[in-house]
């Protein structure tokens, strides 16, 4: 089961990480998360988080939230909480 949580409004090539807009729910390091969109789909575990440089072991609705991915992502992307 899964549960949308927000998306991807910008994606880092070098070191590949999403910038992501958390609009529902919580997101918390350990969790797995799906990126799902026109091109994308893959699941991976949140190994670490960060807000403004500063490493967060979770975050929630309103949250602006960088997450290292092991794919590429695009602006738009939905991201999925799989329970």
């Amino acid at each position: 089961m899964e549960k949308e949580l927000g998306k991807v409004f910008k994606y880092f090539r070098k070191p590949k990480v999403a910038a992501i807009r958390i609009e529902e729910g919580m997101l918390e390091v350990g969790d797995t998360i799906h990126f799902k969109g026109d091109n994308t789909d893959f699941e991976q575990e949140v190994k670490s988080m960060e807000i403004d440089g500063t490493e967060v072991e979770k975050v929630e609705a309103g949250d602006d939230v960088g997450i290292k991915v092991k794919e590429r992502v695009r602006p738009n992307d939905k991201i999925m909480k799989v329970e």
